[in-house]
């Protein structure tokens, strides 16, 4: 049933929405008027993993975690629970793996944005003292931080709360009648579109990872050590795991990504820039 990803900069107050959206969902769900299946509510997120803050500083130990993620939300997701995940979700990658979860068990799922100005995240986070994030490792999460966008997919739909208005509540009504009642925002221009031919769109597919990969093969031959390889089609560019990759594993990491994407189409501009986020966040 459905997904919520949380999203946000570091104390944007993720974990206190979440928490009110989880008792909002069960007050709701008791409700006599309530007549549909038996759904429970369930957080999963850094905090119930054992997650650290001190994870998202090293590349490494940050892919563990959203590997650890990952493997939870796909264990929870089920028709008859309601998932809220309380995680950073601050690259448009992740938000896309995600979105790829629900997609394939069929639920409906939505974005919720924690907006608030960095000069008041970073307030909140020095008076949390030892329970906030590090000064140096806030500033490069807000830095890399990427805002949900409503016209890409696996961001809509999209739920903005400004954090630091108090006056500005969380649209807890319009979040149930997406996720439960599946009234679902009108498309936008955007979503509306025609989408492109099954056989263009393919053929666009495998032409844009093929040549990734090729980039990626290439570029190693050369025997100079790198840590990053820039690649056709997007700016966003292949980080390595601290040694080479193998024709083999980056085969194996496209067959999945197009597998994925082979039933709902991906704009074609967009299928380099993701191709690349999903190789980080699973090499």
């Amino acid at each position: 049933m459905p997904l919520v990803m949380m999203s946000g900069l570091p104390s944007s107050g993720k974990t206190t929405r979440a928490l009110e959206l989880k008792r909002f969902f069960e007050e709701r769900l008791a409700q006599p008027a309530y007549q549909h299946r038996r759904l429970s509510v369930q957080i999963v997120g850094d905090s119930t993993l054992g997650v650290a803050h001190s994870a998202y500083g090293r590349a490494s130990e940050e892919k563990m975690a959203r590997g650890a993620l990952l493997s939870a939300v796909e264990r929870a997701v089920s028709r008859e629970t309601i998932v809220i995940v309380d995680a950073p979700n601050y690259i448009k990658g992740m938000r896309y793996q995600l979105y790829c979860v629900s997609r394939e068990v069929g639920t409906t799922r939505c974005v919720v944005h924690c907006a608030i100005p960095v000069d008041e995240a970073r307030k909140i986070n020095q008076a949390r003292g030892a329970d906030g994030y590090d000064a140096a490792l806030f500033e490069e999460l807000a830095m890399r931080y990427e805002e949900p966008n409503p016209l890409a997919k696996w961001d809509s739909p999209l739920f903005t709360v400004i954090q630091h208005d108090p006056d500005d509540r969380l649209p807890v009504d319009k979040i149930w009648d997406a996720l439960v009642e599946k009234r679902a925002p009108a498309p936008t221009f955007a979503t509306a579109m025609k989408p492109v031919t099954e056989t263009n769109y393919l053929f666009e597919l495998d032409r844009a990872t093929q040549e990734i990969i090729n980039a990626v093969l290439e570029a190693q031959k050369s025997g100079v050590p790198m840590f990053q390889i820039a690649v056709p089609g997007t700016g966003e560019k292949v980080q390595l795991p601290g040694r080479s990759l193998t024709l083999s594993e980056l085969r194996r990491q496209r067959m999945q990504f197009t597998k994925l994407n082979r039933q709902v189409p991906l704009k074609i501009e967009k299928i380099p820039e993701l191709f690349v986020s999903y190789l980080n966040i699973n090499l």
